[in-house]
């Protein structure tokens, strides 16, 4: 039964989590909360050659007394570990792997995944970067349930978020968070009882995207102004960043603005403030950072390096 203010179950059912992330920690941690009995957390080990900026899953499991594994849930001995515990249910949160059907059919009660998107809409890798590229005025998360093809399954619950011009991608990821774990929030006490909702995915209304690599932060400058501003916040800090070449250098542009105007597509018009020629604008740089050295202003850039070169590249 339920009481306000706290919440008491009949029933506690068991729970693998799969889990990476500041989603990954703030859900774990809301599930935790709420008293969720979590067997054995499954997350990645940290990339030396990523920026990590959020918090730890395997810490959050290691206070809290919960085993935890590092390598892949779908190796045959961490399937065996799924096996012997038998789960009600296996939630991935964030983490970076597809699970397979095999590993899915061991949650009695279903396998769950909290996506970052408001799906059916993008589907697949680095939802939000993409909603941020492509300019979009709101994304949200998503719950449901796995199937062998990704991010497909019945949906539980999702909760919209808008996403500001003046947006990052990182300002997306924290309103998301939020939202997140305000979906397990009410989702988790429903499917405890089996009252939780189960909507179909309508996938021909939805759309897919893959994933991201650094040099896919290129810059075509034919493309407009805003395209162009779109990509620069959809990738910025602490991604790797939008980057264009300048005399033969590497330079990441970190930030910028667009403004009109009319000029050739890369060629620099102004250095006071510094504006870019693009098909269809210009654009205001900011912050620059020439690959191997610190980032700076705009105005900086152009004092320090006594810029004569006309265009970007």
């Amino acid at each position: 039964m339920w009481f306000a203010g706290c919440m008491v179950s009949t029933m506690n059912n068991s729970i693998v989590v799969c889990a990476y992330h500041n989603v990954g920690y703030r859900c774990l941690e809301e599930l935790l909360r709420q008293g969720a009995d979590v067997q054995l957390v499954f997350t990645h080990e940290d990339s030396p050659a990523e920026e990590i900026w959020f918090r730890s899953v395997r810490e959050l499991a290691e206070r809290h007394g919960i085993p935890f594994v590092t390598s892949e849930i779908n190796e045959p001995g961490n399937v065996a570990q799924v096996r012997d515990i038998a789960p009600d249910f296996i939630f991935s949160f964030y983490y970076r792997n597809m699970i397979k059907q095999e590993i899915l059919d061991l949650a009695s009660k279903g396998a769950l995944n909290l996506h970052g998107s408001y799906l059916p809409k993008y589907r697949g890798r680095v939802p939000v970067n993409w909603a941020v590229i492509n300019g979009e005025t709101e994304t949200g998360v998503t719950l449901h349930y796995m199937v062998a093809k990704p991010d497909a399954g019945d949906i539980v619950d999702q909760k919209k978020i808008p996403i500001a011009f003046t947006d990052t991608a990182f300002d997306v990821f924290n309103n998301l968070t939020v939202a997140a774990v305000d979906v397990i929030s009410r989702s988790w006490p429903q499917l405890q009882v089996g009252t939780a909702p189960r909507i179909p995915m309508d996938l021909e209304n939805g759309s897919y995207f893959g994933g991201r690599k650094p040099a896919d932060g290129e810059i075509d400058w034919t493309k407009s102004a805003v395209q162009i501003y779109n990509l620069i916040r959809g990738v910025t800090h602490p991604y790797p960043g939008a980057f264009a070449r300048l005399g033969g250098k590497r330079v990441v542009i970190w930030q910028a603005w667009p403004v009109p105007g009319i000029a050739t597509p890369g060629q620099i018009i102004s250095t006071e403030p510094l504006q870019v020629g693009t098909g269809d604008g210009l654009l205001e740089l900011r912050v620059l950072q020439i690959e191997g050295e610190p980032e700076v202003l705009a105005s900086r850039f152009i004092e320090e390096k006594n810029v004569t070169v006309a265009r970007f590249t």
